[in-house]
């Protein structure tokens, strides 16, 4: 049996439609709550919209637990008779207020999850990270670039790359182990979050475009990815998987075009994105909401292009087109 946790998250969910349609394994999932299950049960839906009368069969096959990866009983009856985990779920911020919360999700739920995956001697484990947890380079980033200590990493990506000392810490406890870590997964389903807020933003006229680039990659991409390390002999190695390093620009302008929104024009300045991050600082001393910080603030402005030749060497690996991609995702956010 196969074990996902974050099942009701971007990358579980997908993935749980994945291993279902393929029908190899009996699969169990963990959840929080039950609005998020119903997330997961929609996007079934829509990926068999022209097969709707499988959609049930589908979703059926997932075993749901719910459990947190702080749930160390709920966990451990997660893990019963589970040959295969796949650990998705995290908790992504990138407010400094959230530090402590990130340590203990993200880094002391993943070391809960290797613990029981070699006290249930599992045969592999799946750890999702991010391009967060690799170091910076002025240079294309690889899987070898070191991560570095210092004072303009996020929060975010200080937990992202103590959990992978907690897997990697697995491997030497005799746990075989594949890290994938994705750029900025582009998927349908979840507009409130992550790269999923650029189609909701763009829909309704957004007028700024900011000057930095990043890696992107689709979550199709991503899952496909993921099955595919789990099922290749491949232990004990991480991977980039980015499709495409492009300019923000680029990217909101073709999202603005499939969804026949208005293309967005007004450059913001370096400067005044360093403003913006300060002045939503000094708000947030008010109790105002913060929405703009200074990690966040600097990756809009700078220009990072991740090397993913290493999956494309070893697995033979096609990333799915940009343009295709943006298309499916803004016909399911027009069809919401």
């Amino acid at each position: 049996m196969i074990l996902v946790t974050g099942g009701t998250g971007l990358v579980g969910s997908h993935l749980l439609f994945a291993l279902a349609e393929s029908g190899d394994e009996k699969i169990r999932a963990t959840y929080r709550t039950l609005e998020s299950q119903e997330r997961v049960h929609a996007l079934f839906k829509w990926k068999t919209a022209q097969r709707p009368e499988i959609v049930e069969d589908l979703f059926d096959k997932i075993e749901w637990i719910q459990a947190t990866v702080n749930d160390i009983p709920a966990l451990t009856e997660a893990f019963e008779n589970i040959v295969e985990v796949y650990h998705c779920a995290a908790l992504i911020s990138f407010n400094p207020k959230d530090f402590e919360s990130l340590q203990k999700i993200n880094v002391e739920g993943t070391a809960n999850i290797v613990n029981l995956s070699i006290k249930n001697k599992i045969r592999k484990l799946c750890y999702v990270s991010s391009v967060a947890a690799l170091g910076d380079s002025k240079k294309q980033i690889t899987e070898d670039t070191h991560w570095e200590a210092n004072k303009e990493n996020s929060v975010y990506s200080i937990s992202k790359f103590a959990s992978e000392m907690e897997v990697w810490r697995g491997t030497q406890e005799g746990l075989d182990v594949v890290i994938v870590n994705p750029g900025v997964i582009l998927g349908e389903g979840f507009y409130s979050q992550g790269s999923g807020v650029f189609f909701r933003k763009l829909s309704k006229g957004l007028k700024y475009i900011v000057p930095g680039s990043s890696g992107f990659v689709d979550v199709v991409d991503v899952v496909e990815a993921m099955v595919l390390l789990m099922k290749h002999s491949i232990t004990n190695e991480r991977y980039i998987l980015v499709g495409h390093n492009i300019k923000f620009s680029t990217l909101f302008e073709k999202i603005a075009v499939a969804l026949k929104s208005t293309v967005p024009l007004k450059k913001i300045k370096i400067w005044q994105l360093e403003l913006a991050w300060r002045l939503d600082w000094f708000a947030g001393i008010f109790g105002n909401k913060r929405r703009l910080f200074r990690s966040t603030a600097r990756s809009a402005y700078a220009q990072v292009s991740y090397d993913s030749s290493k999956l494309k060497q070893d697995l033979n690996f096609t990333y799915t087109p940009l343009n295709d991609t943006i298309q499916r995702i803004s016909k399911h956010f027009n069809s919401q």
